[in-house]
């Protein structure tokens, strides 16, 4: 008997390799692109309002107008409360702001040994603090949920003065500037804390005469510590791909 040989031409082999990867290739898992990761940013765009309390310390002095040196030097303190408004703009890890803030205070001093005539007690009293300010801040932690900040700007206050002596005593409603510092944080959904530091100072004018026809000036300076919470309208986190 004749050996008989198996002749496969070359169309029928690469047509057999082809369908075995294919069957092959069917077997293989699937692998898709994973979705993007997702990071919980906080945001501090939008308007704000709060409330907020503290208290201060600082210094005065009263002069009368025929004196180089003040006759009433002394130390004030106290507390204030009040209400805050204000508004954020964030650009990236940056925070620039404008806060509004009006406070009820009782910050105040005196000294028994005011120097003229016989030695007698005169005395300032701040009795409401406001504020209008800049804000420039930078955003830290995970999510961006604590706020550093500097700010700056106006500062108006109703400072009174007396004087025991005969006795007179005025008001004014003053101008200043005031400089700080803060930080803030969120701690629930759309709630922040914060913790400022302002340096206020309201200058010196005249409040009142010591005696009929001798004015006396008053000057105000003082340092500021306060909490507050605030509340913000915008949505406090937002998804950063």
């Amino acid at each position: 008997m004749r050996n008989s040989k198996l002749i496969v031409s070359p169309a029928v082999a690469v047509s057999a390799i082809v369908g075995v990867g294919a069957a092959s290739a069917a077997d293989l898992p699937v692998y898709t692109k994973a979705p993007p990761i997702v990071a919980p940013v906080y945001d501090w765009s939008g308007g704000y309002i709060g409330i907020e309390g503290g208290g201060g310390w600082g210094h005065s002095d009263q002069t009368d107008v025929r004196r180089t040196v003040a006759d009433g030097h002394f130390s004030v303190s106290g507390g204030l409360f009040g209400g805050t408004l204000g508004y954020n703009w964030q650009t990236g890890p940056w925070v620039f702001g404008l806060e509004g803030d009006y406070s009820w205070s009782d910050i105040s001093g005196q000294s028994n040994i005011c120097g003229f005539g016989p030695p007698h007690p005169c005395g300032t009293k701040l009795e409401s603090l406001g504020t209008f300010r800049g804000r420039i801040g930078h955003t830290v932690g995970a999510m961006g949920s604590w706020l550093l900040y500097g700010t700056g700007g106006l500062a108006v206050g109703d400072v009174h003065g007396w004087d025991s002596l005969f006795p007179a005593s005025g008001s004014a409603f003053r101008a200043g500037w005031t400089v700080g510092a803060g930080v803030e944080t969120s701690f629930a959904p759309h709630w922040t804390a914060k913790l400022e530091y302002l340096y206020v100072d309201l200058g010196k004018s005249h409040l009142f005469d010591v005696v009929p026809g001798v004015p006396e000036t008053v000057s105000f300076r003082a340092n500021i510590v306060r909490v507050g919470v605030n509340y913000s309208f915008s949505g406090p986190v937002v998804a950063k791909y």
